[in-house]
């Protein structure tokens, strides 16, 4: 039998169980999927809505799972050169790139073509196997 889960909340606490995702995953509002203990759960949520790593899915019978983010195949850019760094959120933003934003370093889903736009604005870019967790964009934030 697959658990219905309708209802998510950025609450934290206890859970039931985890679900862990990719981000092509976590922007889908109707999924079937399984939780990581193998139990097949099928998600039927408001659309619009990203699932953010830690958020907590219910249905009718209160089952609580928490959300994970999958890792994923990432390309990295670290810099500590504030002007390059805003150089390369730019170009990334204006191609509605998704992109996680950290503290000198910058992570997108690789994709070759990507890499070599960054590496021809000066900057190196490695690879990495990691949980993938993009800025959720200013016009999401704000409920629009």
């Amino acid at each position: 039998m697959i658990l219905k889960l309708t209802e998510v909340t950025a609450q934290a606490g206890d859970c039931d169980d985890e679900v862990t995702l990719t981000y092509e995953a976590r922007q889908k509002s109707r999924l079937r999927s399984q939780t990581d203990s193998g139990k097949e759960i099928g998600l039927f949520l408001p659309r619009g809505k990203v699932l953010r790593h830690g958020f907590i899915l219910t249905g009718s019978d209160n089952y609580r799972i928490r959300v994970k983010s999958a890792s994923e195949h990432l390309s990295v850019v670290r810099t500590q050169d504030a002007w390059q760094f805003a150089r390369a959120c730019y170009h990334l933003g204006n191609r509605h790139v998704p992109l996680q934003i950290l503290e000198g370093e910058l992570r997108f889903l690789t994709d070759y073509v990507l890499d070599q736009m960054i590496e021809g604005l000066g900057l190196p870019v490695c690879h990495a196997f990691l949980p993938f967790e993009p800025e959720q964009g200013a016009y999401h934030s704000h409920g629009h």
